[in-house]
């Protein structure tokens, strides 16, 4: 495909995409509701994470994880308690269930109050024409909360 070519083709697709009626029916919508940088950075970021299915079914899961978070996710990330998290009991969307939010709320958390959020993870190793170091790094960053503090020390996770 030649350099033209490639831009005719992504221009089009930006025209598909990029616009109110793609957005109305595609869990786009999610971070698209919000204005605050860090609400669209967990809005986006936790839609894709459950991602997998139909798109009516993620964008209704996806509402609902909102919504559960008083639709204000950087503020419920920041500043949730224990009870707060008990909102999140009975959350599933396909194999994704209420551990796992609680789980992502918590290192969430960790990512906003000790790494300077996930731009900032996104952000740092990134390399010219590769991802690989900046999901290792954000990978990195996540397990330590993903995986119970038992199997921490064993892996030596740091």
């Amino acid at each position: 495909m030649t350099q033209n070519e490639l831009k005719e083709f992504l221009d089009e697709k930006v025209v598909l995409y990029n616009n109110p009626n793609f957005i109305e029916s595609d869990p786009i919508q999610i971070p698209h509701s919000f204005s605050l940088k860090e609400d669209i950075e967990i809005a986006g970021f936790l839609a894709a994470t459950i991602a997998w299915g139909n798109r009516k079914m993620i964008t209704n899961n996806s509402k609902k994880l909102m919504e559960l978070m008083g639709n204000t996710p950087y503020d419920f990330i920041m500043s949730h308690t224990e009870t707060d998290l008990e909102k999140l009991e009975n959350f599933v969307h396909r194999t994704f269930n209420s551990v796992d939010a609680v789980t992502f709320v918590k290192a969430l958390k960790n990512v906003y109050q000790n790494h300077n959020g996930l731009e900032a993870v996104f952000a740092k190793n990134v390399e010219e024409n590769s991802t690989q170091k900046v999901y290792q790094n954000l990978k990195r960053y996540f397990l330590k909360f993903l995986i119970c503090k038992e199997l921490q020390s064993t892996f030596q996770i740091h």
